[in-house]
C-alpha cells in the first residue's frame, strides 16, 4: 500500500487500526503525513477508517510474497514477516504457523483439572431446605456421606441474592431493536437489549442497580418468572413487543419465531456452496451481519464459480462479504424487496438470461430472478436446483427458542452458613477443591474475585427459584467438598450429619446422590 501525500490529512486513524505497526506519521514540510513501511502485507485496514482514501496499491512492480489464504483478507508475506493476524510466517517461501500444535499435556497446568468425580454432584439439594438468613448460623443441611472411599460433605441453602439477573437469549432473525434498547415491563425498566451473539439476541435483565431500584420488586419477579420458565410479556424501547417463555418459541410484534439462522450469509456460503454452484449464476444470502455473494465469495472461487458480475448494494468487508444492518426485512435487514439489494451489474459479464437466487439465511424467504435483454431482473419461479439449496438452508436450521442462564453472585453472607472463614470458600470454588451447584445443576464460575456464577435455568426443577420483596432472588445453592476440605476451611464440623438420617427423616431412599425429583 502507498499513501499520496497530497490528500494525506495526517488525521493517524491509519497508523491506530494497523495490525502490524507498519504505519508511521512522518514529517512532510512540517505537516504530519502517513508513511508505509516495508512489512505491509496488504490487508487494507489502513484504507476502510482513511477519511480521505488517500492510501492505495502501489503502482509498478514490488517485492511480492506468498498470499495466505487462512481468512478472507489473504495478506501478502514476504520471507521473514507474518500476516495481519501474526499468526503465519513466511519462512523461505513457505508459510508456517509460529505456535507448533500444542497436545493437551502442553496446557494442562493452565486449563487446570475439573472437579474430581467424587464433589461433582451433591449429596442433596438446596431445593426445599430453607435459608441460613440473617446468616449467623450454620447452613440448614451439612450432610456426610462416603463416595468411593471417600468423605464427602455438601452444604445447602436458599440464598437470598439481592447481586443477581438473567440473561435471556433468543435464536431468532427476527428484529427486536437497538443494541443497548431498554427493555420494560410497562413503564418499568428491568434491563436492556444487549449485543448479539451469532444469530441470536442476548437480554440483560436484572442486576443489582435494578433490582435495587424504584421498580426493584417488579424486576425481582421478572427473573424468578423466567427461570421458572413462565412466559412474560415485555417491550423493547423503539423496538419490539415481547412474548417469551423458556424452552418455547419467541413472539416478537405478534410474530412467532419458526427457525434460527444455520450461519451468517457469509458462513453460509461455505456451508451450502456446493449446491449454490448449481443453483443459479449467482447466490446472495441477506443477513443483518454479513451479507453473502457467492461467486464473488472465497469459497465461490475455490469450487470454480465464475463471478457473475452482479454487484450490491451494501459496505463490502472481504470480497463475498458485506456488512448487512438491522431492521424488519429480508433476513433481518431493512431490504423489503429483495431484488433492491442489487446495486447494479458489468454489462461485460451478466448477460441476458442470468438467474440470481435470493435468500434468507433460515431460508423461510427466497426467490429468484433472471436478468432480461432489457437489463432488468424478473422474477421467476425456482428451479429444481434451486428448491435444493434452499432446502438445504432450511434442514441444516434449527428451532426458534428463548432459554436463559441465571447469574448469580454467591460471595455474600451466607458464605457464614458454610464456613467461618468465608474467603477460604472462595479459594476453595476457584481451585476446583469445591463444587458449586444450583438445585443440582452445573454452574460456571467467573474468574476473578467472588463466587459469580452462571447457571442454565432448564437444569433446575421449575419453582426451585423464588424471590423476596427486599428485593432479591432466592437460590437453591450446594457447595460440595471432599470432608477434609471442609474442616481445614473452618466448616460447622459440629452440625454435620449424616446423609443417611437426613434422607430418612424426609421419607426418601437412603442411596447416596439420589436423584433430583422432577
Amino acid at each position: 500500500m502507498i499513501v499520496d501525500w497530497e490528500t494525506c490529512i495526517g488525521c493517524g486513524l491509519c497508523m491506530e487500526v494497523c495490525p502490524l505497526g507498519a504505519i508511521s506519521m512522518a514529517l512532510e514540510r512540517k505537516d504530519k503525513k502517513a508513511s508505509i513501511s516495508e512489512i505491509c502485507v496488504d490487508c487494507q485496514a489502513c484504507t476502510k477508517v482513511c477519511p480521505k482514501e488517500a492510501i492505495g496499491a502501489e503502482p509498478g512492480p514490488k517485492e511480492r510474497g506468498i498470499q495466505c489464504p487462512s481468512c478472507p483478507i489473504n495478506c501478502t508475506i514476504k520471507v521473514g514477516n507474518t500476516g495481519a493476524c501474526q499468526r503465519f510466517v513466511n519462512r523461505d517461501g513457505e508459510l508456517v504457523r509460529n505456535i507448533p500444535l500444542q497436545p493437551y499435556e502442553d496446557v494442562r497446568e493452565i486449563v487446570g483439572e475439573d472437579h474430581e468425580e467424587v464433589i461433582r454432584r451433591p449429596l442433596i439439594t438446596g431445593i426445599g431446605a430453607g435459608t441460613t438468613y440473617p446468616d449467623t448460623k450454620p447452613a440448614p443441611y451439612i450432610v456426610q456421606s462416603r463416595l468411593k472411599g471417600i468423605d464427602v460433605v455438601t452444604v445447602v441453602t436458599e440464598a437470598p441474592l439481592s447481586y443477581s439477573g438473567i440473561k435471556v437469549k433468543v435464536d431468532t432473525d427476527l428484529h427486536m431493536g437497538n443494541e443497548g434498547a431498554p427493555i420494560r415491563i410497562g413503564k418499568k425498566k428491568v434491563g436492556h437489549l444487549c449485543t448479539e451473539e451469532y444469530g441470536s439476541k442476548i437480554l440483560s435483565l436484572g442486576g443489582v442497580n435494578l433490582l435495587t431500584g424504584k421498580d426493584g420488586i417488579a424486576v425481582a419477579r421478572l427473573i424468578v418468572d423466567i427461570a421458572n420458565r413462565k412466559e412474560v410479556h415485555l417491550n423493547v424501547e423503539e423496538g419490539a413487543e415481547l412474548v417469551l417463555q423458556v424452552a418455547k418459541p419467541p413472539i416478537i410484534d405478534g410474530e412467532t419465531g419458526r427457525r434460527m439462522r444455520v450461519g451468517c450469509g457469509s458462513a453460509s456460503m461455505g456451508l451450502f456452496g456446493r449446491y449454490f454452484l448449481d443453483a443459479a449464476d449467482e447466490v446472495i444470502v441477506l443477513d443483518a451481519h454479513l451479507i453473502g455473494q457467492f461467486t464473488e465469495h472465497a469459497a465461490g472461487r475455490e469450487l470454480g464459480a465464475k463471478y457473475s458480475g452482479i454487484k450490491l448494494k451494501a459496505r463490502k468487508s472481504t470480497p463475498g462479504r458485506y456488512f448487512g444492518e438491522p431492521g424488519r426485512g429480508w433476513g433481518g435487514t431493512p431490504i423489503e424487496d429483495p431484488i433492491q439489494i442489487i446495486e447494479g451489474f458489468d454489462t461485460k459479464i451478466a448477460k441476458s438470461g442470468t438467474t440470481v437466487l435470493i435468500t434468507e439465511t433460515t431460508a423461510e424467504r427466497a426467490v429468484m430472478f433472471r436478468l432480461g435483454k432489457d437489463g432488468k431482473f424478473t422474477q421467476i419461479e425456482l428451479t429444481p436446483k434451486a428448491k435444493i439449496a434452499v432446502d438445504m438452508i432450511a434442514s441444516n436450521c434449527q428451532a426458534s427458542r428463548v432459554s436463559a442462564v441465571f447469574v448469580g453472585g454467591s460471595g455474600g453472607s451466607a458464605r457464614a452458613g458454610v464456613t467461618k472463614v468465608p474467603v477460604k470458600l472462595n479459594q476453595a470454588i476457584h481451585q476446583n477443591r469445591a463444587k458449586l451447584t444450583v438445585g443440582g445443576a452445573p454452574t460456571y464460575i467467573l474468574p476473578g474475585g467472588g463466587i459469580t456464577f452462571l447457571v442454565d435455568v432448564e437444569k433446575v426443577m421449575v419453582r426451585a427459584f423464588t424471590y423476596v420483596p427486599t428485593p432479591a432472588t432466592v437460590v437453591p445453592l450446594e457447595y460440595t467438598m471432599r470432608l477434609k476440605e471442609y474442616l481445614e476451611m473452618g466448616g460447622h464440623q459440629e452440625k454435620i450429619r449424616k446423609l443417611k438420617q437426613v434422607l430418612k427423616e424426609i421419607g426418601r431412599s437412603t442411596k447416596p446422590q439420589a436423584s433430583i425429583p422432577k
